[in-house]
């Protein structure tokens, strides 16, 4: 169980980064920087444009948490990785797999709901 709770809390800024496309006009219209209008053409841009630019960099940032993640834990050196292998595997799957979803679902789900509430898509 402790291992699922140090996974969800390397997961959330990748996550929340592979969703800027759709989080940040949401974002304008709550703080009242944007009309619902300017976000909706904002969100088809960044969407429709430049998804896997976040996608990719949400990436990124969750190889660079998995690899902090594992520097704390003490595997620091090539030796003690070969060593402990099947945990540094299955690990990645892991958080690979719960990063997958967890972005799947914060997109998908919650920040459609959202977007829908705020009138700025249909």
């Amino acid at each position: 169980m402790k291992k699922l709770a140090d996974i969800l809390k390397i997961m959330g800024i990748p996550v929340l980064v592979a969703s800027l496309c759709c989080l940040s006009p949401i974002i304008l219209v709550l703080f009242g920087l944007g009309t619902a209008t300017f976000a909706a053409s904002l969100a088809d841009t960044l969407y429709g444009q430049y998804r896997w630019v976040f996608r990719i960099t949400g990436l990124v940032l969750l190889g660079i948490s998995i690899f902090i993640y594992f520097r704390k834990k003490g595997i620091c050196s090539l030796s003690i990785a070969k060593k402990r292998r099947n945990e540094i595997i299955n690990t990645i799957l892991f958080a690979l797999a719960v990063g997958i979803i967890g972005y799947i679902f914060w997109l998908y789900v919650v920040l459609e709901y959202i977007g829908k509430w705020l009138k700025i898509w249909s």
